[in-house]
């Protein structure tokens, strides 16, 4: 629409001019047409007055009109019947008497005072007076005077015509003026002695002084007036006759407003039919443009809102043409179909990955339940031979080894699992308001047989004040001690391991420094990765799968808090540093956790002991038995709900892996079953992860154990199970 408009511009603007054209043009028109009329006008009135003239001068030669006034007096009565538009002709003695009129006198007259006289005779020639009122006639009229002269040149008489002004109008009568036109004829003096319109209302009255200005300086030219009844007319004026003939001016004005009338009138037209063409042309480019462009160019905008917002199966449906709207509904459309064979693509690759992803923590979790499975009687049996020979020094240290290499390859499978938990935001945090200073103390408690083993010295500076955080007591102490376990391997033995806690803006601080073999700056930037490692010498036999650090950086993340690790360089040691928020509101610091239970004490109990891994259970059995209980063994689900039947156990240590169907089912039938339905049922799995605890749990299991079994955990658990009995 704005380019119709722009392109109609120049016709609207050429139209404009040409009306403006046109109206001068009219104009200039009327003045030329204006000029020739009143020029007309002029030439009509000085040939009545040429005539009069003329009939004065033939009258001043007829000698009766000097002789007896009675000869007079018929003489001129007969001119005057002869010759229409005259009310009297006289002979005017030098005293200014008049004794000889064709209209008889009622009384004497003098017309001495009159200044058409005075200038006959002086002048002695034909003297077209001014406006009078006849004083004898009682008309309006003009008095034409001539002098009577004698052979000798001597003046004796004044012969006058009085002319009635009706009659002098009767001469114009044939110009034709446009209505709300005026014509007018003033004496020298500026008095009316002719108008058209409403003669009588206006004779002897004198014309405007704006009408008077214009004839005295006008010339040629038409000067535009506003005439007493308010109508702007245009002027234009001329003399009539010769200057020896009159000195009367003849003035004709038109309104201006019916000269430009017809050049507005075609102006109007020409606009209008411009604006006419303007509408049709904006209505068409508006209607066109709706449909081919603005509704278009709608679909292509919620085409390409709908794809922005994923639905990738949105199309135009614009029609492709040689024209842009459809080249680019074509262009987006082959884009969307792009897109969508791209997402689908992206998505197959997705759902690849979270099936490798699925796979992968499937594999973890089978991983951790074979490699739980075989530690768990070897944990087992080792605390079993520590029991039962603890008097003999040998045995006992070698059991001592054995335990500490089970928990160290526990806890490699224990990060393992926590780094697929971390990394896919299956943790929860149980958060409680703790202080750090016991969160450090459990750690390095934690972690002291290590760097005993190592002959490592650790020092520990903390504040003397409480130094209250939120978070997970269980999860921030793995924080530290995987901090300090890195530390430990990777400094020689013998060395020295700095732990300083202090509080620091609004902020407490952990710094865990060594003097180990340091860091280069790429490692430093890498350290924080998954399976990032720094290269050991063969005789550090403590390993590892690169995964502390990256547990640590991704649980202080989870408390809201920062890790960094800084070091000068190879063989200059490393330094890690933990920033956690304080807490300042009111403290209700969480209970200290409890502190190991010996394996003895309590009542015994019936143990319904189900596993399908020998070893374990023999072993199991074996360290239940030492302990005072009475142990039932069966290595399926089925034996042990028909065991269930005749023992009715007080406890039931069950794996959930078993061969004919798993252990959580075996809990659901042994809840429906009397003899069992009281029982304490334990889980015993290889699986630990969330979900599998979750799933245990409904199956109605009242705790749920990792292998390799934490005896001292069991223990607790087997000690409350024996108290509950007795108070039943």
């Amino acid at each position: 629409m704005l380019l119709v408009a722009l392109a109609i511009m120049p016709l609207a603007v050429m139209t404009i001019l040409s009306g403006i054209r046109e109206r001068e043009h009219a104009i200039k028109a009327s003045e030329e047409n204006l000029r020739r009329l009143t020029g007309m006008a002029a030439a009509n009135e000085a040939q009545s007055l040429e005539g009069a003239r003329q009939i004065l001068v033939d009258l001043a030669s007829v000698p009766d009109l000097m002789g007896d006034t009675a000869k007079c007096t018929s003489l001129l009565s007969d001119v005057l019947d002869r010759n229409e538009g005259f009310v009297n002709f006289g002979l005017i003695q030098l005293n200014g008497d008049v004794t000889c009129s064709a209209v008889p006198l009622l009384h004497p007259v003098n017309l001495g005072d009159r200044s058409h006289f005075r200038r006959a005779i002086n002048e002695r020639r034909f003297i077209a007076g001014d406006y009078v009122f006849g004083r004898v006639i009682k008309k309006h009229t003009i008095n034409l005077t001539y002098p009577v002269i004698d052979r000798s040149g001597k003046v004796l008489a004044v012969v006058f015509a009085a002319m009635d002004l009706e009659g002098l109008d009767t001469f114009i009568n044939d110009i034709n003026l446009p209505p709300g036109s005026v014509l007018a004829t003033a004496d020298a003096r500026g008095t009316i002695i002719s108008r058209r319109p409403d003669p009588e209302r206006y004779f002897g009255k004198r014309l405007s002084e704006a009408t008077l200005q214009g004839a005295a300086t006008a010339g040629q030219r038409a000067v535009t007036i506003r005439g007493e009844d308010g109508v702007e007319r245009l002027h234009t004026f001329a003399r009539v006759g010769a200057p020896a003939l009159s000195d009367y001016t003849v003035t004709i004005g038109i309104p201006t407003e019916t000269i430009t009338s017809s050049a507005r009138h075609d102006q109007l037209m020409s606009l209008l039919g411009l604006g006419a063409t303007t509408m049709l042309a904006l209505l068409a480019a508006w209607l066109v443009g709706d449909v081919l462009i603005v509704q278009r160019v709608r679909k292509l905008m919620g085409t390409a809102e709908r794809i922005a917002a994923g639905d990738l199966d949105a199309r135009s449906g614009i029609a492709y043409g040689s024209e842009e709207i459809g080249n680019l509904a074509q262009a987006l459309d082959r884009m969307a179909a792009s897109l969508q064979k791209k997402e689908a693509a992206r998505s197959l690759a997705e759902r690849e990955l979270r099936a490798a992803d699925q796979r992968k923590d499937e594999f973890l979790a089978m991983l951790a339940h074979e490699l739980r499975n075989p530690l768990a009687p070897i944990s087992t049996g080792a605390h079993l031979l520590k029991l039962l020979h603890s008097d003999n020094a040998q045995i006992t240290q070698t059991c001592s080894i054995i335990v500490r290499q089970v928990d160290h390859m526990t806890s490699l499978v224990d990060d393992l699992l926590d780094v697929s938990r971390v990394t896919r935001g299956l943790v929860s945090l149980s958060t409680q308001v703790l202080d750090l200073k016991r969160v450090v103390d459990d750690a390095a408690e934690q972690i002291r047989p290590l760097i005993t083993a190592r002959r490592h010295r650790l020092l520990v500076e903390l504040p003397p004040a409480p130094a209250h955080v939120k978070g997970d007591h269980k999860r921030l102490v793995q924080v530290v001690a995987n901090l300090l376990n890195n530390s430990t391997k990777y400094t020689p033995e013998g060395g020295t391991l700095r732990l300083r806690l202090e509080a620091e803006g609004e902020d407490f601080v952990l710094t865990v420094q060594d003097d180990g073999i340091g860091m280069e700056p790429a490692l430093v930037e890498r350290v924080f990765d998954l399976f990032t490692q720094a290269e050991r010498t063969p005789d550090r036999s403590q390993g590892g799968l690169g995964l502390g650090l990256a547990l640590v950086k991704s649980l202080v993340e989870l408390h809201g808090g920062t890790v960094q690790a800084a070091s000068p360089g190879l063989g200059q040691g490393s330094t890690f540093t933990v920033r956690l928020p304080r807490h300042s509101q009111d403290v209700v610091l969480a209970a200290q956790p409890a502190g190991e239970q010996s394996l003895e004490g309590g009542a015994p109990l019936r143990i319904l002991l189900v596993d399908d891994n020998v070893d374990a259970v023999h072993t199991l059995q074996l360290f239940l038995h030492a302990a005072g209980h009475q142990v039932e063994v069966a290595y399926s689900a089925g034996d042990a709900f028909e065991l269930a039947r005749t023992v009715q156990p007080d406890v039931c240590l069950l794996d959930i892996g078993l061969p004919d169907f798993d252990g959580n089912e075996l809990a659901r039938r042994l809840r429906r079953l009397p003899q069992a339905s009281g029982a304490t049922l334990i889980a015993m799995t290889g699986y630990g992860r969330q979900q599998d605890r979750d799933t245990s749990m409904a199956a109605g299991f009242d705790h749920y154990l990792v292998k390799p079994v934490n005896t001292t955990q069991l223990s607790d658990i087997l000690a409350a199970a024996a108290e509950a009995n007795i108070k039943r």
